[in-house]
C-alpha cells in the first residue's frame, strides 16, 4: 500500500487497520511478515529498522496512531546536518496530552507552543521547521558547549539565516539557553565556522584584544585561495584553531602545509587545539597578546 511505502515501512495500528481486518493484521504478525516495534506500531519486515524507520517509529509511538513531530536533533539529522545526531529519536507532542510510557529509543518532549509556521510541510516523516529545530536541540542539548555547537554547525552547514531563528525565538519568549542561541548565531553570521572559533572570539572581546575578522581570504605564495579561520589584518597574525580532524595524518600534513605557505607569504601563523581554547584561556590569550604585541599592537 502507499502507506507504507511512504513510511518506510512502518505503519501504527490505527493506520493498518483502515487498510487491513483484525484478522489479515493477526496473519501477517503470526507468520513473520510483520513485526511489533513498540505498543501499535508495526515493522512490515522482518528484518532490523534502519535509521528513518526508527523516525517514523518515534513519530508513530509518541502520536498515539497519529504522527507526531520530528523535533530538535533528530530533525536537524533529517534536514541535512552532519555530526550531531543522538541515539534516541526526539519528537514533540502537545502538553496537554496525558502521561504515557515512552516507547525504548524515543524522547518525548511536550510544548504548548508549536504554530503552524514551525511545522515542515514536506517532511517525512513530519519534523520542526530548521529554525525551530535550532533552538530546540540547543534547549534540550546536555550542556553549553553542545549547544553552541549546534547552532555554530547550522549556521556553517547553512540549514537557516539569521532572520529565521530570530524569528522562531520571538514566538518562544521562554526558551531556554536563548542568550546562548542568539550569542551564537551572531558570531556564526560574522563568519565564525566553528564553535572554537566562536570561543575565542569572546576571550579577545572579554581580555580587551582588537576584534579579529573570521574566514577571511587570502591567497598563499603560490597563488592558492586559502581561508584563515582567524585573522588580525592590521598585525597580519593569524590564528589556526584545530579540531579532532587534524589529529588524522592526512589533514595534519595539509594544515602543515597550508602554515608553510602562510608563513612564506609573511604572515605570522598561532596555532590552538580547540580544548586548549576551553580549558587553557589564560594560555591562549597570553601568546596572542605577546604575538600582537611583537606585530607593532600598542595594546
Amino acid at each position: 500500500m502507499h502507506l507504507l511505502w511512504m513510511q518506510e515501512e512502518v505503519i501504527s495500528r490505527r493506520q493498518a487497520l483502515r487498510h487491513l481486518s483484525p484478522k489479515a493484521l493477526r496473519h501477517r504478525l503470526a507468520t513473520g511478515r510483520w513485526q511489533v516495534v513498540s505498543r501499535g506500531v508495526y515493522l512490515a519486515h522482518s528484518g532490523a529498522m534502519t535509521r528513518r524507520q526508527r523516525w517514523w517509529h518515534g513519530v508513530l509511538a509518541a502520536g498515539a496512531g497519529r504522527p507526531a513531530v520530528l523535533a530538535g536533533p533528530s530533525a536537524l539529522e533529517q534536514l541535512g546536518l552532519r555530526g550531531y545526531g543522538t541515539p534516541g529519536v526526539h519528537v514533540l507532542i502537545a502538553a496537554g496530552r496525558r502521561d504515557f510510557a515512552p516507547a525504548p529509543g524515543v524522547v518525548v518532549h511536550r510544548t504548548r507552543r508549536l504554530p503552524d509556521g514551525d511545522i515542515h510541510r514536506m517532511g517525512l516523516p513530519p519534523c520542526t521547521m530548521p529554525a525551530r529545530s535550532v533552538v530546540d536541540a540547543a534547549q534540550w542539548a546536555p550542556d553549553d558547549n553542545r549547544a553552541r555547537a549546534i547552532v555554530a554547525a547550522s549556521f556553517q552547514q547553512r540549514l537557516l539565516s539569521g532572520e529565521e531563528l530570530a524569528e522562531a525565538l520571538a514566538r518562544m519568549p521562554r526558551a531556554r539557553r536563548r542568550r546562548l542561541i542568539l550569542e551564537t548565531a551572531s558570531d556564526a553570521r560574522d563568519g565564525a565556522g566553528s564553535i572554537a572559533e566562536s570561543d575565542f572570539l569572546r576571550l579577545c572581546r572579554r581580555a580587551g584584544l582588537p576584534e579579529p575578522d573570521r574566514q577571511v581570504r587570502r591567497l598563499d605564495a603560490a597563488g592558492r585561495r586559502r581561508y584563515l579561520d582567524v585573522y588580525f589584518d592590521e598585525w597580519k597574525l593569524q590564528v589556526e584553531i584545530d579540531g579532532g580532524q587534524h589529529r588524522e595524518v592526512g589533514h595534519w600534513w595539509a594544515d602543515m602545509r597550508r602554515q608553510n605557505d602562510l608563513w612564506i607569504s609573511g604572515l605570522r601563523v598561532l596555532r590552538f587545539p580547540a580544548w586548549a581554547v576551553r580549558e587553557r584561556p589564560a594560555e591562549v590569550l597570553a601568546q596572542v597578546r605577546a604575538a600582537l604585541t611583537a606585530a607593532g599592537w600598542p595594546g
